[in-house]
């Protein structure tokens, strides 16, 4: 049996999941490495595959990054996940670890830190990027009620929180995400409950001070 670390990147972006594949095959610690364009299929090829570890983008069609977690992590509590995406506000890192992932690491970071966590997390540790290990710690003590508020947001209600905040008509996030019109509209409604707010516009406001919207686009 080979010690080395089989790998499932999941990214929507093929020339972005060439260019993890080519950092992580440098380094002779790395076996195996599968691809996956979207959450669905990557939950079909870890059950088929069982890798080591799952690197996992946020922003993708479908399910998404959040719910490809959750996912990932009812069929098998010991599935490793290393979150690799774009965005740097910690209200994603901490909504990724608590959906289970065991550390994140934003596309700006240079690739031998990618395989450093890669080998961390594979290795039965975490791995939170250094820069935002520190905001997570200082924010710790210091969350507002509005953050834990998003907090509740289910990964689905969060993903089309994002959208509407961002401008997007309810039917055109019902697109984005491959939901029902009735669906968006329900989580809209719930959202609005949850987050104490009347409007998109306020929805706006509060996705704005959190740091929410300012980097969703693709």
């Amino acid at each position: 049996m080979s010690d080395k670390i089989d790998v499932l990147l999941v990214d929507d972006h093929a020339v972005v999941r060439a260019g993890y594949k080519t950092y992580l095959s440098l380094s002779n610690k790395i076996g195996d490495i599968y691809e996956a364009d979207k959450g669905e299929t990557a939950c079909q090829l870890y059950t088929q595959y069982q890798p080591n570890i799952v690197v996992m983008d946020l922003s993708m069609p479908g399910i998404g990054g959040f719910e490809s977690i959750r996912r990932l992590i009812a069929r098998d509590p010991n599935c490793k996940i290393l979150v690799f995406s774009i965005h740097n506000e910690l209200v994603y890192v901490t909504r990724a670890i608590k959906a289970g992932a065991k550390g994140y690491i934003t596309k700006n970071s240079v690739p031998e830190t990618l395989v450093a966590a890669v080998c961390q997390i594979a290795a039965g540790g975490s791995y939170v990027e250094p820069e935002l290990a520190q905001q997570l710690a200082f924010n710790i003590a210091s969350e507002k009620d509005e953050s834990e508020q998003i907090k509740q947001l289910s990964p689905r209600e969060f993903d089309v929180f994002c959208l509407l905040a961002r401008g997007y008509t309810t039917r055109k996030a019902a697109e984005k995400l491959c939901l029902s019109y009735k669906t968006v509209c329900n989580h809209g409604t719930s959202i609005k409950e949850k987050l104490g707010v009347k409007s998109v516009a306020e929805m706006t406001l509060l996705a704005s001070r959190h740091g929410i919207i300012d980097n969703l686009a693709h």
